[in-house]
């Protein structure tokens, strides 16, 4: 944090406190002051991104500067710290605040904007898998390949007209000056809306989310307009195949974090395997236009 004063917003006191450190990414707080370092492979389009979260108050937390800082070969970008949501009270998850953001981000065009990065970095998060020593790699990469080539990043997206997060969980929202926001523009961008709700919705169909959390995201989804699945009625035939593609994203990191740890995989992530066995024994999804 230090290093990066020069290009950051007025110093405030506190203690340096590192929030993550990740192969693609270092986050650490300075008082009210956080900073990202991201990817030394970030492409231009994070200005890009940065812009959109500057203009969309009260979806996207906006961040302290317009453009990126170079260090030590890295963007680097400030933003307002805001609490997040707290892992160890689920009960409190802010289910509908995360579904009525993503309506409202859903309404937004993404004319002139880059695609959205989630099927990109569901095909990261497979590829690492290459060569791993584990019987769950087989499901997971057979799971992956009943996949349209679209949600493999290996096809463009059947939509890219739609302002999406690409990458959407209880982590990505905090609370700052009274109200949920949305944080983390890496991945913004036009694409399938429903790639947004599919984490969700596959954690319902491998039993890691009740049905009345799972119940109470669509509804309020539907209820601020959300375009991403039919206002009523079954709204699987839109969320199928993003919600396996995620899935198997989860499923990979899984199996690879177990690898890299030296142990068996918890009773959760069996579950995204198990899930994997039951999607590679469908027929290959074919490559359709989106359903909404």
């Amino acid at each position: 944090m230090r290093a990066a004063h020069a290009g950051a917003p007025a110093c405030c006191r506190g203690d340096t406190v590192t929030l993550a450190d990740r192969g693609d990414a270092t986050v650490v707080r300075h008082g009210g002051v956080v900073a990202k370092a991201h990817a030394a492979d970030t492409g231009d389009g994070l200005a890009v991104r940065l812009g959109v979260a500057a203009r969309l108050s009260g979806v996207l937390l906006p961040p302290l500067g317009p453009d990126p800082v170079r260090l030590r070969g890295r963007p680097v970008t400030f933003w307002p710290y805001g609490s997040p949501v707290d892992p160890d009270d689920p009960d409190s998850a802010p289910w509908e605040a995360a579904a009525t953001l993503l309506a409202r981000l859903h309404r937004v065009s993404a004319r002139g904007l880059p695609v959205m990065r989630g099927p990109a970095k569901a095909a990261r998060a497979v590829g690492r898998l290459a060569g791993v020593p584990h019987p769950a790699v087989a499901p997971v990469l057979r799971a992956w390949g009943r996949l349209p080539a679209w949600a493999r990043a290996e096809a463009p997206m059947p939509d890219t007209g739609t302002l999406c997060h690409g990458d959407l969980h209880l982590g990505q929202l905090v609370r700052h000056e009274g109200e949920w926001l949305l944080i983390d523009v890496d991945d913004l961008g036009g694409g399938v809306a429903a790639w947004d709700l599919a984490r969700p919705a596959a954690w319902y169909a491998c039993g890691l989310l009740s049905g009345e959390e799972w119940g109470r995201f669509l509804a309020a989804y539907r209820l601020a307009g959300g375009p991403a699945v039919p206002a009523d009625g079954d709204p699987w035939d839109a969320l199928d195949v993003p919600a396996r593609a995620l899935t198997v994203q989860t499923a990979a990191r899984a199996v690879a974090k177990a690898v890299a740890e030296d142990r068996p995989l918890d009773e959760a992530e069996v579950c995204t395997v198990d899930a994997c066995a039951r999607i590679s024994d469908l027929p290959p999804e074919p490559d359709r236009g989106n359903p909404t």
